[in-house]
């Protein structure tokens, strides 16, 4: 009985060798890196196969504030349902300023600005909006506070946001940006260059 289970283990072991190729191995190590070798290359395969994927257009969040604000004043200035208050040329923007704007177009630049902190800030109020657009209020010798900016400004330049379709009321107070001026406001961002923006390219 012995020697046929020797036997046995003996027919086996060959059976084995035969099956295995003639390549020498050199123990788990070899088998191993045959396994990585194979999963590799197949990984290297599937990169090759999948189809190069669209570039993303740039949105408000992408271009520089500036020449966002800039493209936005001159695409409002081109609405012709988009109405300056008669008072535009003699107004100032906030009680703590000396002047009044010297640029004709404040009025629209000061809108396009709006509508970029509506997009980036939802649900944002005109109570926000005038401490963003306030400053310092110098009181001579007394120390400096800070005073807010014009509420009639604002509540005006969102009425014409909003007659324009671009901004409406946030269901818990404030404005939001309306689908249609999500994509006008990306429209005019992906008209922005960045290949010569410093920072962002």
């Amino acid at each position: 009985y012995q020697r046929r289970v020797l036997f046995f283990f003996f027919f086996f072991f060959q059976a084995e060798d035969g099956i295995r190729d003639a390549q020498e191995s050199r123990g788990l190590g070899d088998v191993y890196k045959r396994q990585v070798s194979t999963q590799s290359t197949g990984k290297q395969a599937i990169a090759i196969s999948l189809p190069s994927m669209p570039r993303r257009g740039n949105t408000v969040k992408d271009v520089p504030a500036d020449q966002f604000i800039k493209k936005c004043a001159d695409f409002l200035k081109r609405q012709p349902k988009f109405q300056v208050p008669k008072w535009a040329d003699l107004v100032k923007t906030g009680h703590f300023k000396e002047l009044a704007p010297y640029s004709e177009d404040w009025f629209y630049v000061r809108a396009a600005s709006i509508a970029r902190k509506i997009y980036l800030r939802p649900g944002c109020g005109i109570g926000a909006l005038r401490h963003w657009y306030g400053g310092a209020h110098r009181r001579g010798t007394r120390s400096t506070k800070h005073a807010t900016a014009s509420g009639a400004v604002i509540r005006n330049a969102l009425k014409q946001l909003e007659a324009q379709g671009l901004v409406e009321e946030h269901p818990d107070g404030g404005r939001q940006i309306t689908s249609k001026g999500r994509s006008e406001l990306d429209r005019i961002a992906g008209s922005i260059e960045l290949e010569g923006v410093e920072g962002l390219c």
